[in-house]
């Protein structure tokens, strides 16, 4: 075992000879590596397939009782300063060493097919394997130095894969946005790493640990510096992980590929700023402010997240924002002192998120057969809807995601994120309310994101060959060729005529250009419409490639559950395999892993969450599902709204909630509008005050200078016995002055 360990500092490296062999062969011969470009999947898969076996073992141990192992080195040794390298296994390395290899190894065969067509290929997957290596890196590192370098590096990937397509203005908009917020987070994560070597003199996180709790228990340091220090590392999590209020640049990520999308913003990369809190969580623990400060964000994240997500057009935007609300249930849990449940959360979560992203990203290649290459239009919700027919796979595997996001049983999140819940309501009921309330959020804005996809009738137009619209999905509703009656709020559709395309979302039309579609289409589908053949681009269930990692991914989704759950009647939790993968670490926080587990309890409270999430369900089919034709038929709707001054209020309310949604809940119109503002004004004043002031006093004192200069020149007479009397006669005035005051 200790062999194994021993040996396990590779891990990080293992990836590296890809990128290195890409860069390199582009440099030297770049005629040759362009050629054999699909080659590079095969080794990229390959070497980190070997890091999972390895990490696989890791965990077996680590479940098996195997004790936590470090292994450092120094590598600068000065006087009493020593710095150490090295790498630690314990149960939080192990699960992060599981988590970033599967999820991994699944964008990784997904991405082959899914940019067979770009050009930067080679450099995409460059840039794969090089994040992949530093997020290995970054989970491995024994001390904050190593925490700190992997950091960067993981931004720095960050930053290249959201950017990957460089060249169009939204994309780099998005890449800087995201830098320059996670430099905000690093310079925070900078001095607060600064701040605890002064306290406590010491990187180490067991040394760290435990010389902070003997100087707080002996009121050795100073309580305020050490949370102010605390907070700078806090900061740094809350902008990697999208937390409000620094959460502004993970939407707008999305404008990179969606494997990117998959891997780096929804499984991985947004889970270092977790990954440190756990990491640091016996620290965190002993400062009580600080968790207060980690749960308060985090229920604010997870409020915040599920109301941005409730009227998105994007499809990866929208689940972009539901990244952002379940790594608030995430950061609430920690901010509780539920390690356990955090973690359980993040696995599951991540699992089922990846399956959604992988999902949508087959979406979008099936809607550019339609559209073309476009995302303003393959992303675009308002232009899907009837997809199920066509990509039947997808379809399956998104529905499973979203069932398990919604926490719905036996999926994997709902084991998870009901544990959170129940953690809640003992921590604080005003939380739980929320919590709660957030849960069925998910449900509606994710079943809407699934019925305005899969269900009903394509909601866009496209040509055949001859140049004429094919008008066999041409409707204006999402059920049915008549749509609704007129509304007046924001969230339903609304009337036009027969040559204009509308949605629930806005009056804009989307053109399609027909030469476009033909272009890119796969071998096209012939159909045959009454006495006429005609041919017309159809949506498209995508590659093997990319459906096997979507059925490994429902594979996950339905099973990664089983770890957390207690087997047997009444029996401790330490018996399932989460609890045992933890014990250790939990052990080291002082925490009591071995609460007993009551079954009744459980079934009561899981049944109140999933009726939760059911409800939201229900509303969403009710508005955006088959269930609205039969709503509206019956008129219920005007029982509810059309009822004199209500439907006005109610319209009022719906277009409130509508705005606040598709704005943003306006923080990108403050940061954008009032704070670049303010800072630009700050900055001319500042500037002002420099030319103005600053310099005009110091070029004052030079021109007094030198007109001074000038009148005691034509004083000089160039007698040294003058001079000596002018000295001598002012200095016995000062000190007669000197002496009458002294």
């Amino acid at each position: 075992m200790e062999h194994t360990y021993q040996y396990a500092w590779i891990i990080p490296f293992v990836p590296l000879p890809v990128p290195i062999a890409i860069g390199l062969g582009l440099l030297l011969v770049p005629a040759a590596t362009k050629n054999i470009r699909r080659i590079w999947a095969f080794p990229s898969v390959l070497l980190l397939s070997i890091v999972m076996i390895f990490s696989a073992d890791l965990s077996i141990q680590q479940i098996n009782g195997s004790p936590i192992y470090q292994y450092v080195w120094s590598w600068t040794i000065n006087n009493d300063f020593s710095l150490d390298f090295g790498h630690l296994i314990d149960p939080l390395t192990s699960i992060m060493l599981i988590l970033i290899t599967t999820v991994g190894i699944m964008v990784l065969i997904y991405s082959d097919n899914y940019m067979s067509h770009d050009q930067g290929y080679l450099r995409f997957f460059a840039y794969m394997s090089f994040s992949n290596a530093s997020m290995l890196g970054l989970v491995t590192s024994s001390n904050l130095i190593q925490i700190y370098i992997c950091w960067e590096l993981v931004g720095m990937c960050s930053y290249l894969l959201i950017g990957f397509w460089f060249t169009r203005p939204l994309v780099a908009s998005a890449c800087q946005k995201a830098f320059v917020t996670n430099r905000v987070g690093d310079f925070g994560l900078f001095l607060g790493i600064l701040g605890l070597y002064w306290i406590t003199g010491s990187f180490e996180f067991r040394d760290l640990f435990e010389i902070a709790n003997n100087l707080i228990d002996n009121d050795g340091t100073n309580s305020l510096f050490l949370t102010l220090c605390a907070s700078l590392l806090f900061v740094s999590v809350v902008a990697k992980s999208a937390q409000f209020p620094l959460h502004v640049w993970l939407p707008d990520a999305m404008e990179g590929p969606t494997p990117i999308s998959a891997l780096i913003h929804a499984a991985t990369m947004v889970a270092a700023g977790i990954f440190l809190v756990a990491r640091l969580f016996p620290l965190f623990t002993v400062i009580p402010y600080i968790m207060n400060i980690i749960s308060l964000v985090g229920i604010i994240t997870i409020l915040l997240g599920a109301t941005l997500a409730l009227a998105q057009r994007d499809i990866k935007r929208s689940l972009a924002y539901s990244t952002m609300s379940q790594l608030g249930y995430i950061m609430l849990a920690l901010g509780m002192g539920s390690y356990r449940a955090a973690l359980f959360h993040l696995i599951s979560h991540a699992y089922s998120k990846a399956l959604l992203f992988l999902g949508s990203g087959s979406i979008i290649h099936s809607m550019e057969t339609v559209v073309g290459y476009s995302p303003d239009k393959s992303q675009n919700m308002a232009l899907m809807g009837g997809l199920t027919k066509y990509v039947p796979i997808t379809k399956t595997s998104f529905l499973l995601g979203t069932l398990s996001l919604c926490g719905i049983p036996p999926l994997a999140c709902f084991w998870s994120k009901d544990e959170i819940l129940n953690d809640s309501w003992l921590y604080s009921p005003i939380f739980a309310i929320i919590a709660c309330f957030t849960a069925g959020l998910t449900a509606f804005y994710m079943f809407r994101m699934y019925l305005l996809t899969f269900e009903g009738h394509l909601n866009v137009n496209f040509q055949n060959h001859s140049g004429k619209k094919n008008n066999a999905f041409y409707s204006i509703s999402i059920w049915g060729k008549k749509g609704p009656k007129v509304r007046k709020n924001k969230f339903f559709l609304s009337p036009m005529n027969n040559n204009q395309r509308d949605s629930f979302f806005s009056k804009k039309t989307y053109p399609i250009d027909g030469n476009l579609v033909i272009n890119r289409m796969r071998p096209l589908i012939t159909i045959n419409n009454f006495a006429t053949k005609k041919i017309a681009a159809y949506p498209y269930e995508s590659d093997n490639t990319m459906l096997f990692p979507l059925l490994v991914l429902v594979l996950f989704t339905f099973f990664v559950g089983s770890i957390g759950i207690p087997f047997g009647q009444g029996i401790s939790d330490h018996f399932d395999i989460l609890s045992k993968w933890l014990t250790p670490s939990i052990n080291l926080l002082h925490s009591n892993s071995n609460h007993y587990f009551d079954w009744y309890e459980f079934v009561i409270n899981a049944i109140f969450s999933v009726s939760i999430a059911y409800f939201g369900i229900f509303i969403a089919s009710l508005l955006y599902g088959p269930a609205y034709s039969y709503f509206h038929n019956f008129n219920l709707i005007n029982f509810f709204v059309k009822m004199g001054p209500r439907r006005s209020l109610w319209d009022k309310i719906i277009n409130v909630i509508y705005d606040w949604s598709y704005n943003r809940g306006y923080i990108d119109i403050f940061y954008s509008k009032i704070l670049n503002r303010a800072i630009r004004g700050l900055t001319g004043l500042t500037h002002f005050f420099d030319k103005q002031v600053i310099d005009e006093v110091t070029n004052g004192i030079g021109i007094t200078s030198f007109f001074v200069a000038e009148v005691i020149k034509y004083v000089s007479g160039g007698r040294i016995s003058s001079y000596l009397f002018f000295y001598l006669f002012y200095v016995s005035i000062f000190l007669v002055i000197s002496y009458l005051y002294i």
